[in-house]
């Protein structure tokens, strides 16, 4: 194995994670999801259904639109992962799934309100994801290259997850400053949105899939430029028996690695909780809160400058003692924050009635969102660092593809499970209460996790 490609190499790296952070922050969470679900509730209000099930209708529809998105990741992912280890070559399948992630984002164009298609809006968003799922496994598969030494690749995680938040931010700063209108029909900077874009028709929100797109493509000439596979002296052609057959002796030999075995199941869970808070984070604000996609902006921004600030301190911490730590800490702050957003409703705190108009509720939102930015990027960053030290060095893409299998396996789970309280309950603020329990279980299974794992030397 290659151990380090420099500098040049590292940053190339990081250029991914600025990349291909817009489709989770501007499309997943802040701006087109709440615009789905807007126009989704608009449109089943059309069809008589009452308000208030309509919100938790179009909050169930894209749950369920991400749970299939998610099984089809499951099935795929460990598969790939060990065809591409069995080749020695990713480079092809991050173009791949590039493409799918440009395809997916810019044709969330066509989802104009008049002739709005949940099919077809989930189908393309659907296309994107996958794409931008795919591409992260491959290219977190070359962590344990840039540098020899462990500790050292918790900082280097770290800052790469860093600078993906700054790129979220800068982007959705560009997508609220120069597109988004507000109430007014004028954007956060107070402008007309660019190039003349009809308000009436959404035009002003549609925009962020070709703005995602066009983004991905430009930041991604560093990576290609610079990021290169590690010649395999016993490499093979693309053969998806051989890499079956790999992955079936890897299946089977888990058992033997307990600890490997421990940390896939237990981030199963925290990261399925963690998606879905952030899944689920703008449309909440817009269904209980009332919020505009302006404020849910606002509220992104926040979200991410705050977790480039931990991602970089998390980082260093992690270098210091290890993911482990990290992993814990950041589990049981985000337990804590979903259980102060349940709480939260127009007029109340943790079931005290508060005066009407009281700003209370949306300072703790935006507080909870400061939270879950914070929170959730450490948590990210040390998780991909972890497995650097659970899998089996020869095997990094594979171990990337059961991480990912793990990861959505179950990542249907919160959605479905989102989807479903939402129905039942016919509440959007009670469709969030599963994330608790799955915070709680992956806290629970981290005991059997060695904080270097099985193949340590």
């Amino acid at each position: 194995m290659a151990q380090t490609g420099g500098r040049k190499r590292i940053w190339g790296w990081y250029f991914f994670d600025w990349a291909s952070q817009p489709y989770n922050t501007l499309l997943l969470t802040f701006i087109f999801g709440p615009y789905f679900a807007q126009t989704a509730t608009n449109a089943l209000v059309d069809g008589g259904m009452e308000l208030s099930a309509a919100k938790a209708q179009a909050q169930a529809y894209w749950g369920y639109g991400l749970a299939l998105a998610g099984i089809a990741i499951a099935i795929l992912a460990p598969i790939l992962g060990a065809v591409a280890d069995s080749s020695g070559r990713r480079m092809p399948w991050i173009w791949l799934f590039s493409a799918m992630y440009v395809i997916g984002a810019a044709a969330l164009w066509w989802t104009a309100p008049a002739n709005f298609s949940l099919l077809w809006a989930l189908f393309f968003f659907g296309i994107g994801l996958v794409g931008m799922e795919f591409a992260t496994i491959f290219t977190n598969a070359y962590l344990p290259e840039l540098h020899p030494d462990a500790d050292e690749r918790g900082r280097i995680s770290g800052d790469g997850w860093a600078f993906g938040y700054a790129g979220g931010v800068l982007a959705l700063i560009a997508m609220i400053a120069l597109f988004q209108s507000g109430a007014n029909g004028r954007t956060m900077a107070g402008l007309s949105p660019l190039f003349g874009l009809d308000t009436a028709t959404k035009a002003d929100t549609r925009i962020v899939g070709p703005l995602t797109a066009i983004w991905y493509a430009v930041f991604m000439i560093p990576f290609f430029l610079y990021v290169r596979d590690t010649p395999k002296p016993d490499a093979q052609r693309y053969r998806v028996g051989a890499g079956l057959s790999d992955l079936a002796r890897t299946l089977r030999d888990l058992p033997k690695h307990p600890s490997l075995l421990a940390y896939l199941g237990s981030s199963m869970f925290y990261r399925d909780a963690l998606n879905g808070m952030y899944t689920f984070g703008g449309v909440y604000a817009l269904g209980v809160l009332d919020w505009s996609i302006q404020e849910i902006g606002i509220f992104g921004i926040l979200a991410a400058i705050s977790g480039a600030v931990f991602c970089v301190l998390g980082g260093r911490i992690d270098r210091r003692i290890g993911p482990m730590p990290v992993i814990v800490a950041c589990c049981i702050i985000l337990v804590a924050t979903a259980c102060l957003i349940i709480s939260l409703g127009p007029n109340s705190v943790m079931g005290v009635s508060l005066p009407e108009g009281s700003a209370l509720p949306d300072i703790l939102f935006y507080v909870a969102g400061a939270s879950i930015g914070a929170a959730g990027g450490a948590l990210q960053a040390s998780s991909r660092n972890m497995l650097t030290r659970q899998g089996n060095p020869e095997r990094m893409t594979e171990a990337f593809g059961l991480y990912a299998l793990s990861g959505k396996a179950t990542s249907f789970l919160a959605p479905a499970l989102i989807a479903l309280t939402s129905d039942l309950t016919g509440s959007q603020r009670l469709g969030i209460t599963p994330v608790v329990g799955l915070f709680i279980v992956g806290l629970i299974l981290l005991a059997w996790v060695k904080p270097k794992g099985d193949f340590a030397t």
